[in-house]
């Protein structure tokens, strides 16, 4: 039922360093993109203070966080959702005090990153929390690491509506949600954390 993604044990640490600086000190966490149910277990046990809510629209993805919680000894770590990204009127979650995405951005249509602003803009609005993005990303003016450019190239071929998106177009869609960039942190292998707040 596990799933493993190797990614995971080499991202978590940097990952963690920024959320101990973005996340709220108390509420619920919407993770959405949960895959494998890794970073959820990993981050409820970093910030125990916070009430972990891991998502996937992925029955298998959902089993697989399910076994990692079963192995979990808090109790901060709710039983995994099924929620599409792309379908924000649909989530089973009416607030939130943060949300956190992992890796989703490139690996989805265009659609389920315009819901994920929809949706973070309908449930953080009373709480005023962040939106957490975690990825490669492209930027104007900053050069794209040939490992990006690569893997760009690699994900249009599975699927032509994938690929990295820039975040520069990111900030457009989070602007028409009344929300802007609040901070970007460069993190290894040519990642980018970007928050979100209210404009």
């Amino acid at each position: 039922m596990k799933q493993h993604a190797p990614a995971t044990s080499r991202n978590r640490e940097p990952i963690a360093e920024v959320l101990a600086r973005a996340l709220p000190a108390s509420g619920t966490v919407l993770e959405i993109a949960s895959g494998t149910g890794e970073h959820a277990a990993f981050f409820a046990a970093r910030f125990p203070a916070l009430s972990w809510q891991p998502t996937d629209p992925s029955e298998e993805a959902l089993a697989s966080i399910a076994a990692y919680r079963a192995d979990y000894a808090g109790d901060n770590l709710a039983p995994p959702l099924r929620l599409d990204a792309a379908d924000p009127e649909a989530w089973p979650i009416a607030e939130a005090a943060a949300i956190l995405c992992i890796n989703m951005v490139h690996i989805s249509p265009w659609e389920a990153t315009l819901g994920l602003f929809r949706g973070a803009a309908r449930l953080l609005g009373s709480s005023d929390g962040p939106l957490i993005l975690y990825g490669p990303f492209c930027e104007q003016g900053v050069e794209t690491a040939p490992s990006n450019l690569a893997f760009d190239q690699s994900l249009k071929a599975r699927n032509p509506l994938w690929g990295l998106r820039e975040a520069e177009a990111l900030d457009a869609v989070a602007a028409a949600h009344g929300m802007a960039r609040t901070a970007r942190h460069a993190l290894p292998a040519n990642n980018i954390m970007l928050v979100y707040g209210a404009a």
